[in-house]
């Protein structure tokens, strides 16, 4: 088995360059290609991306999973990647995911640890070994074999904010999920730029209301008020948005 990395970007200049030599050095025979789904980024991002060997391609709206299936489109392994550009996989994260699928994994995803010692924050991350969808985000990354993410149609695309638990929920009706016993590293920003009792709540309040049939619109709005990041000042008006959302 071979695996095609897909990373979704806009305006991710600073972590770019970092993720893609980690994935190059550590991939191995086992990584057939990295691609970069750009969306507009205005800092420099697919040329860094581009100069450090990854395919990039464009994406004319900022929706992360418009991104993430148009490049899932283009990628030749039998297993995709997904990861977000100001994250870092572990060193061995290709021998992980292929023994993972060996064992009998259609799908998965790693625990993760922040950038920051923060007692609170390694308290998110000690929970992200826990089998509980709440406990699940994009951040820790997603691989999934090639045939189980065509028979789900990809990532649904009207999803604005939770696509990542929206494909596990429907995957694992399909296929066996599995979550891997390493960390990915992620960055502490969003924390760092709001108090993190009010990301949780955040978080807790938009997990919630998708599992209770909330409108992916409504959630993003809600999710815009109650936190800042700063994807939002980056995000299209007129196209779909581009935020993070996850329960850790």
């Amino acid at each position: 088995m071979q695996i095609s990395t897909i990373i979704p970007t806009l305006n991710e200049a600073g972590h770019i360059e970092k993720l893609i030599r980690r994935l190059s050095d550590c991939g191995g025979d086992a990584l057939v290609e990295v691609i970069v789904a750009d969306a507009g980024s205005t800092d420099g991002t697919a040329a860094l991306a581009e100069k450090c060997g990854a395919r990039v391609v464009h994406c004319d709206v900022r929706s992360r999973p418009e991104q993430m299936n148009l490049a899932a489109k283009m990628a030749t392994g039998d297993v995709l990647y997904f990861v977000h550009a100001d994250s870092l996989p572990p060193e061995d994260y290709a021998k992980q995911v292929l023994r993972g699928m060996e064992e009998g994994a259609d799908f998965g995803c790693f625990r993760f640890r922040f950038d920051s010692d923060r007692a609170a924050l390694r308290f998110n991350s000690w929970c992200t070994r826990l089998p509980f969808m709440i406990c699940r985000g994009g951040d820790q990354s997603l691989f999934i074999s090639r045939w189980l993410f065509d028979r789900l149609g990809g990532f649904d695309e009207s999803h604005v904010v939770m696509e990542d638990y929206d494909i596990i929920r429907r995957g694992k009706k399909h296929g066996r999920f599995s979550i891997l016993p390493a960390d990915v590293q992620v960055s502490a920003r969003k924390y760092i730029d709001n108090a993190y009792p009010r990301v949780n709540l955040a978080n807790f309040t938009v997990f919630s209301l998708y599992y209770l049939g909330v409108k992916p619109e409504k959630l993003k709005t809600l999710y815009k008020r109650m936190i800042h990041h700063p994807k939002f000042e980056e995000a299209d008006e007129v196209g779909k948005g581009y935020v993070e959302s996850e329960a850790t």
